[in-house]
């Protein structure tokens, strides 16, 4: 099971109500099917093998036990099968008939779930045939019986519980307790009639409770071939990862199996990390030796982009929020320090622009003139006419007080004083400017009785790309938990929000996102454009964010970001690209944390943040050999 991806399915096969040959035949073959797809694990809808809607038929002797030979042949003919199946049936037990659910695996049959909460209301009368168990015991052919959990005796994380249908509907469904038991994966085995909003529904009990209990959930439904006496049957399955839905059948379409890839060592993650996940040990547990395929060819996508939403509607909602959330943090501090007066550093680019627009959003909020921003404009050896002409009209769009202080004589005197050649244009000349930059609004702060807004942002905090004590300071940085890929979306959303109200100020503001980006610090090319480019320098930012996120977010190894990395990005960069850039992530995430250490105040305003008060501590002096290392195993051929 490498890097922890294990493959499941969720089934609904066609059915034949009470044509039990039938529907083990049609098992079967699925079954074969998904062992053959390299599925580790598939789930079948309730009462499988005869169909749920058998009504009385149920308390016919003669067909229980025909169901149970029909399983018996589901064991027999995929006994040499290297997968986990469970399917349902009635089973007499002890006098009283229960719907089950059989997990069965090469050969033997590990264990039978009852149902535990019986409905018997609206459309549902199971308590006419059905019997509720709680608790555990044996059959008289040694099989467990009760609630339990299945455990992989070579893969601790591959362990899972079956709940079935109403089981999840109810206030304290079993799947809670088998979760803090150390279920990884619930197993539902479902016969969900449809009615107008109940999809829907579903969708979100199914999402949630795998974000509840930080699992994976698998929820299998009954479709075409159920009666329709009195119900319609959609089929309506699917597979949810601690709240995010992997794969879903479309509803009355007749597909017969999903599959989706779900991260075990990502969830196990999750709940070492939540230490209010408290754990128990009181259900008996089944172990199984069921083998994961070791090299599975992933299906699971991986967003490109994973801090932006890919929906449109979500993406501007996010937007909104992000940018509410960053002028509260401002306006809170804003108002607790009685200041009534902000220094922006306005290059022109997408993280001073992103600034000046939360400024503006906290100024607003506040009731206070927009005249309170002084935008600084600082013009030195490489800043280009486009740049320095976007600022000039921001700001004048804007309504906020502009000024412009050219830094080149102090920065020429400031090399004359520490004896540098200015014609040398290493990182003395780059960070020179970037500090005379930052001396420059700290002072104008301090004139006005205001406080600076820091622009740096999240991917460039991670990558160490600031100036220490340049622009890596500030008073309140309010980008310190927005990726660049983000900073893109915000700046482009405000030029959306603007369009109507100011069709100038959105076309600047589209200008300053198609601006590549670039600390300008060395002089331009001859035709007037941006010669310092920063993605040519450290890598294209997409790849440092996706980095990042899986990084710090799912503490993922080296080895695992490369390998779904390179599933994101096929197509777009080639293995030896992406190899070559996370490399350069880990050195210099590793070899910059001195600079994150002493950030200043900013929001939070998503899950990943590196501020050393608040989600991030590390020591400052860590070497990177042990994640280079693991990385170095996925090295592309020469």
């Amino acid at each position: 099971m490498r890097d922890g991806f294990l493959r499941v399915a969720s089934a609904t096969p066609k059915t034949r109500i009470t044509d039990i040959d039938y529907n083990c035949a049609e098992i079967i073959k699925l079954i074969k099917d998904a062992s053959d797809n390299s599925c580790s694990l598939i789930v079948f809808p309730e009462l499988s093998i005869t169909g749920y809607t058998c009504s009385d038929l149920f308390l016919q002797d003669t067909f229980v036990n025909k169901a149970y030979e029909g399983l018996l042949e589901i064991v027999s003919a995929t006994s040499e099968l290297n997968i986990v199946a469970v399917v349902g049936l009635p089973y007499k037990f002890e006098g009283k008939l229960y719907n089950v659910a059989a997990v069965i695996s090469k050969g033997n049959i590990l264990g039978l779930v009852p149902k535990r909460f019986i409905p018997n209301y609206s459309e549902f009368y199971e308590l006419r045939h059905f019997t509720p168990f709680e608790g555990i015991t044996e059959t008289s052919e040694g099989i467990l019986f009760g609630n339990m959990i299945f455990e992989n005796e070579n893969y601790k994380e591959f362990t899972f519980a079956v709940e079935i249908c109403e089981d999840l509907w109810v206030p304290n469904p079993p799947s809670i307790k088998y979760a803090l038991n150390g279920a990884m994966i619930i197993c539902n085995l479902s016969a969900s009639d449809e009615v107008i909003g109940k999809s829907e529904y579903r969708r979100k009990l199914v999402s949630m409770n795998s974000a509840r209990t930080l699992g994976a959930y698998i929820y299998s439904d009954c479709g075409f071939g159920e009666s329709t006496q009195d119900m319609v049957f959609s089929g309506h399955d699917l597979i949810a990862e601690n709240g995010s839905i992997l794969a879903e059948t479309n509803k009355f379409e007749g597909t017969e199996v999903i599959y989706a890839d779900v991260d075990l060592k990502k969830l196990s993650y999750e709940r070492q990390r939540g230490n209010t996940f408290e754990t128990e040990a009181v259900i008996s547990k089944v172990i199984f030796d069921t083998a994961p395929e070791s090299n599975l060819k992933l299906i699971r996508t991986f967003p490109k982009t994973p801090f932006v939403p890919s929906a449109k509607g979500d993406l501007t909602r996010r937007c909104e929020e992000i940018i509410t959330m960053q002028a509260m943090g401002l306006a809170t501090r804003l108002h607790h320090i009685n200041c009534k007066t902000a220094v922006v550093g306005l290059s022109g680019g997408l993280d001073s622009t992103l600034a000046l627009i939360v400024a503006i959003h906290a100024f607003d909020r506040l009731g206070l003139d927009r005249k309170g921003i002084i935008a600084v404009t600082m013009p030195c050896f490489g800043t280009t006419s486009r740049t320095k002409n976007n600022s000039v009209e921001l700001a004048n769009a804007y309504g906020v007080t502009l000024k412009e202080v050219n830094i080149k004589d102090a920065v020429n005197t400031h090399f004359r004083d520490i004896e540098h050649d200015p014609e040398v244009h290493d990182v003395t000349y780059e960070n020179s400017q970037a500090r005379e930059r930052t001396q420059v609004i700290m002072d104008i702060a301090n004139q006005e009785g205001g406080i600076v807004i820091g622009t740096g942002d999240l991917s460039e905090l991670a990558l160490g790309w600031a100036t220490y004590n340049g622009d890596h300071m500030s008073m309140y940085g309010v980008n310190c938990s927005i990726p660049k890929t983000l900073v893109r979306y915000l700046v482009s959303y405000e030029s959306e929000r603007t369009s109507t109200i100011d069709a100038n100020l959105s076309k600047v503001l589209k200008d300053v996102v198609d601006t590549p980006v670039s600390p300008e610090l060395l002089p331009p090319t001859e035709d007037g454009t941006i010669s310092q480019k920063t993605e040519d320098l450290v890598g294209p930012y997409e790849l440092h964010d996706f980095f990042m996120y899986h990084f710090l977010r799912f503490a993922f190894a080296p080895s695992k970001i490369n390998r779904i990395a390179n599933v994101a990005f096929e197509g777009i960069y080639d293995p030896k690209t992406i190899y070559k850039w996370e490399e350069v992530f880990i050195k210099r995430f590793f070899m910059q944390q001195f600079k994150r250490s002493c950030l200043p105040d900013g929001p939070k305003v998503g899950t990943v943040t590196l501020s050393p008060r608040g989600d991030w501590r590390m020591p400052s002096d860590a070497t990177s050999k042990v994640w280079l290392d693991d990385l170095k195993k996925v090295a592309p051929e020469a």
